[in-house]
């Protein structure tokens, strides 16, 4: 099966079920969960539905038991949209990706915050001291005038014939 065709499969699951979740599935257990991914097996027998939920870890895996025992009626909707062979055995699985990054945003504000209490404690008025300090790339030493363009000018191109 090619590959564009397994990328539009994985795309309806990935729009059938996202919207079943939010429409249609009553589970009380299955709350605050985005659709993010879902990757397809070559022959269309499985799919790998990456799910995020916001929440705790319990909250989390009660969200995952939801998914897997609404899995049936989720392939009903996804073989009534999806014209196929096989309907995909669906799987869930807790990503993790948009966890990571709150917690990399928040470790960075934190060092942001470290960093500012920390020049705010030493005022000493020495920039030469900075870390991060500009004198180091000045704009002296990269100067325009050694690439000017004004020996490329179009007098020197006038007479030149371009065309083959």
């Amino acid at each position: 099966m090619s590959n564009r065709r397994l990328l539009k499969a994985a795309e309806a699951i990935r729009e059938v079920v996202a919207s079943s979740i939010l429409t249609e599935i009553r589970d009380p257990r299955v709350r605050d969960v985005t659709v993010i991914n879902v990757q397809v097996t070559p022959d269309m027998r499985e799919a790998k539905v990456a799910v995020s939920v916001m929440g705790n870890d319990a909250q989390q895996q009660l969200a995952i038991r939801g998914l897997q025992n609404s899995a049936g009626f989720l392939q009903s909707k996804i073989a009534k949209r999806i014209e196929a062979r096989y309907t995909p055995k669906l799987s869930f699985t807790l990503d993790k990706g948009i966890q990571n990054a709150l917690v990399v945003g928040e470790l960075l504000a934190q060092i942001k915050r470290e960093k500012e209490e920390s020049g705010k404690s030493s005022d000493s008025g020495d920039s030469s001291t900075d870390e991060y300090s500009t004198d180091e790339y000045s704009t002296d030493e990269y100067s325009t005038d050694e690439y000017s363009t004004d020996e490329y000018s179009a007098d020197e191109t006038e007479g030149e014939n371009l065309n083959p």
